[in-house]
């Protein structure tokens, strides 16, 4: 199993019941296929063990795993261009005149067309994390396209799956901002030595700091002048480290020295490392993400209006520690 190197959960919705065997028939129509000669792109699910024909989805611990494969095929908008120019340029000289709007839009795509067989392939593998206890999807990417891609994937291939967004009593900017004003993380959680604010007037200034102390007057100085943390990095429990960002996403998600002691890929082969990384990963982030929730107010009720996106950053830091999970 991948070790996650992102972290984007949303809430399963009540309605949904988790069947096992039944989600598992479901995801056996939906195998990846690879791009056929003409074909731009492919999308499907493949076995999250890496067996070919293997099951498409396993439960580990009681937690659901998956793998959503993404293929595109890439051509070069140069060579496409210089094709389009030398057709247009050949029917100007045997008819004597210059291929329209509409006519170019089609050569562009015959060209396509014919260019696809000789295309660069690329492929994007996702790692899908499905929790029926806790009620929550992990994805394991930062790009939203992707993410995207794969709850629509769900959405049409598990009857009567849904999802919706985290969102939280304390805004992550917010928190970010009073966390690093006060230098106050919340309980279990340590700021390490990189972040990213943006200005949030028309001059859209960025400052970044990289393996550079945050606990200096200069990052308050520009909290204080109105920058918005967008970027954080952070370490809970000397167990996972990771950078949260404005849109509650995890990224750059690492495990530390001796998380993986005694157990995981490293140490054991073929089903049974599979096993052990799947236990230890879901494990710890299955800690981690209710902490980081509780740590951002916990999560907004129904109906309840979003938090406001101006707080100070003494106020977040204080409603961060009172409010309730």
């Amino acid at each position: 199993m991948p070790r996650f190197k992102n972290a984007l959960a949303f809430r399963i919705e009540p309605s949904w019941n988790p069947d096992f065997d039944a989600a598992q028939q479901q995801l056996d129509g939906l195998r990846f296929v690879p791009c056929g000669p003409s074909q731009e792109s492919s999308t499907g699910w493949v076995p999250p063990r890496g067996a070919e024909h293997g099951l498409l989805l396993e439960s580990v611990g009681g937690q659901w795993l998956l793998e959503y494969m993404i293929e595109s095929k890439t051509l070069p908008a140069s060579v496409i261009r210089r094709k389009v120019d030398e057709r247009c340029a050949q029917i100007e000289a045997q008819t004597g005149r210059a291929p329209g709007k509409k006519e170019k839009k089609q050569i562009k795509e015959d060209v396509t067309q014919e260019l696809l067989p000789l295309a660069f392939t690329r492929h994007a593998r996702v790692a899908v994390w499905i929790d029926p206890q806790a009620r929550r999807l992990t994805l394991d990417t930062s790009n939203q396209a992707r993410a995207d891609a794969v709850v629509t994937a769900l959405v049409q291939g598990l009857d009567g799956f849904a999802v919706a967004a985290f969102h939280t009593q304390v805004e992550p900017a917010s928190a970010m901002a009073g966390w690093l004003a006060t230098q106050e993380p919340p309980a279990g959680f340590t700021i390490d030595r990189e972040c990213e604010l943006k200005a949030t007037d028309d001059s859209k200034a960025v400052v970044r700091y990289a393996k550079h102390p945050l606990d200096i007057d200069e990052v308050r100085g520009h909290i204080e002048a109105g920058k918005r943390p967008t970027r954080l990095a952070m370490t809970w429990e000397d167990r996972v480290s990771f950078e949260l960002t404005e849109g509650m996403q995890l990224r750059k998600l690492q495990f530390l020295e001796g998380v993986f002691d005694g157990g995981g890929s490293d140490a054991k082969q073929g089903d049974e490392g599979f096993d052990a990384d799947a236990a230890i990963v879901t494990g710890e982030l299955g800690a981690l993400l209710p902490a980081l929730m509780e740590a951002l107010g916990g999560e907004m009720a129904m109906g309840q209006p979003a938090p406001k996106a101006e707080a100070a950053p003494a106020e977040a830091s204080a409603q961060t520690e009172d409010a309730p999970f």
